[in-house]
């Protein structure tokens, strides 16, 4: 049975090399990545000269400026890390198809049986670091028989078990524990005597069967453990693994849990830690490639009636609906005309899309002819089936009010076909007592129709504007007379006050004037305005008009 071989990379400075590359290759300083962690900005990436001016992984921002005043910070973008890695294992996939990530910066390999194509794994981590290093990325790589050691290796590779202690570095180890751990070697237990390995392989790849021998040295951070346990472990004297190897395993699992145990399990190999290659994202596209160039419109929709039910049974299958939907149609002067569609709900059904796609038809230019087509969801949702179930009057009702929104979206899909689906909205109430924040814009397409509008206490008016000023005495009282916009107005009737306070959390220019006091008033001209008087807050108080009334 051949041994199993994993490959762990780890790329300690992917945050702020992504950046760099962004940059296209341009002259940068220090530079560091930081987050928000536990209420506090923390470096989380930094690139080779950040490094060299001592700013480290876990510094706070404030230190680590102190430390470089030539840095340079950005914002953490934790979804384009991830994209990023995401292409990272489509390049890895050149190695072995049992490819996972790591989040948030590394990669595991599972090599058994393709290492010798490339060579040996010697010259496979050649490759490996040729490859990154044309992609200007640092990367450091680990190779054993099980993904434990093949992390360690990545991660600690010839560093030193360092002491927790403060104070110079005598070995203040307790005797009893340096003489039982020296005493018990692994090959008195019937493993095999350590294995010399060549310079080039040194601390970066583990020979099959020799874990234990290249893991003994590294710290016990090597292990995955939780920071707090390996401090602990360090202050009692066990620093490195082969310290943790040769101690009773019941007294290791009492005193610091079963975690310790499972860690040195996994990396020697007697835990079964198994490498899944990563699930490859759904991808719904079809073509189909026409024997004679053709140019006429009916054409091209009769290849989209050979494509369309394709897509839309694929789509089916996996329980998704289609939102957006992109039309190349391929010249045969190497030139490719493209098309996009939108609907307003996700939808796998042919004969709601097909409507869509023959009116985008006449804006293909066929040239001297189209020699293939192709269709690809550019964006899908999921879309679950509905079962309609009650009584025989509750289902029809139920099945109109489906048919209707179904020919609603149908109606926003075809006004979008033309004007956009950006520009068809629909008004949403929304949660605020502020009279002109009552209401929000939506779009209509990834918006879902309002059934029973919240009505206020008192009717609002038909027409709201910015407050404008009238010239009343600054009385609370209402006046039998004002003046608004130029024209003298007299009083016919009034209905209130209605009292209303700002949003004390928020800084409105408008709310500026405190609690309002809101009057209904009718003139002797028959309109209806809408008055307040602003008790002053940050500016003084008067009287102003809101709105209109129909």
């Amino acid at each position: 049975m051949p041994t199993r071989r994993i490959l762990s990379l780890w790329f300690p400075r992917l945050g702020a090399e992504r950046l760099l590359r962004l940059d296209r290759g341009q002259e940068t300083g220090p530079l560091a990545v930081v987050d928000v962690q536990h209420n506090m900005q923390t470096v989380v990436s930094v690139n080779a000269a950040a490094s060299r001016a001592g700013v480290q992984v876990g510094q706070p921002v404030r230190d680590a400026h102190a430390m470089c005043g030539t840095l340079t910070t950005r914002t953490r973008d934790a979804p384009a890390e991830a994209r990023f890695l995401t292409a990272l294992r489509r390049w890895a996939g050149k190695f072995s198809p049992w490819v996972t990530g790591e989040a948030p910066d590394a990669l595991v390999i599972d090599l058994s049986g393709c290492a010798h194509l490339f060579g040996g794994e010697a010259r496979l981590l050649g490759v490996i670091e040729g490859d990154c290093a044309d992609m200007r990325l640092t990367v450091r790589a680990g190779i054993a028989d099980t993904l434990g050691a093949a992390w360690a290796l990545a991660r600690y590779a010839g560093a030193e078990a360092g002491s927790a202690r403060n104070g110079d570095a005598i070995d203040q180890e307790a005797p009893a524990t340096r003489s039982r751990a020296g005493k018990r070697r692994h090959w008195t237990k019937g493993g095999t005597a350590p294995q010399v390995v060549t310079q080039a392989q040194a601390g970066r790849i583990a020979a099959p069967g020799q874990s234990y021998g290249t893991l003994s040295p590294l710290p016990v951070a090597a292990l995955r453990l939780e920071p707090e346990v390996a401090a602990q472990l360090n202050r009692l004297g066990l620093r490195r693994i082969g310290d943790l190897l040769g101690q009773p395993r019941a007294a290791l699992a009492r005193r610091f849990g079963k975690g310790l145990v499972l860690r040195l399990d996994q990396a020697m190999g007697s835990a079964p830690e198994p490498v899944s290659p990563a699930k490859p994202p759904d991808h719904f596209a079809v073509r189909i490639t026409l024997p004679d160039p053709v140019g006429l419109e009916a054409d091209l929709l009769a290849g989209i009636d050979r494509m369309l039910p394709r897509l839309c049974t694929r789509l089916e299958s996996k329980g998704r609906g289609l939102r957006t939907l992109k039309l190349e149609a391929y010249r045969t002067d190497q030139v490719a005309e493209v098309v996009t569609i939108g609907l307003a709900r996700p939808s796998h059904d042919q004969h709601r899309i097909r409507p869509l796609l023959q009116m985008k038809l006449d804006q293909i230019d066929a040239g001297f002819g189209i020699d293939m087509l192709r269709l690809e969801a550019v964006q899908t949702e999921p879309l679950h089936k509905r079962t309609k179930t009650g009584h025989l009057g509750a289902g029809r009702a139920v099945r109109d009010r489906l048919a209707q929104n179904s020919a609603l979206d149908d109606l926003i899909g075809r006004l979008g076909a033309r004007t956009g689906l950006e520009a068809i909205t629909r008004r949403h109430p929304s949660s605020s007592h502020i009279p002109e924040k009552a209401a929000q814009t939506l779009a209509a397409a990834w918006s879902d129709p309002v059934h029973g509008w919240p009505q206020p206490a008192v009717p609002r008016p038909l027409t709201l504007w910015r407050p404008e000023p009238v010239h009343m005495p600054e009385d609370p009282n209402l006046p039998e007379t004002f003046r608004w916009r130029g024209r003298d107005w007299s009083l016919q009737k009034a209905m209130g006050p209605e009292r209303i306070s700002p949003e004390w959390w928020l800084d409105e220019p408008d709310w500026r004037t405190g609690v309002r006091d809101y009057w209904e008033v009718t003139t002797d001209r028959g309109e209806r305005l809408w008055l307040y008087y602003g008790h002053g807050g940050t500016m003084s108080a008067g009287w102003f008009c809101h709105g209109q009334f129909a």
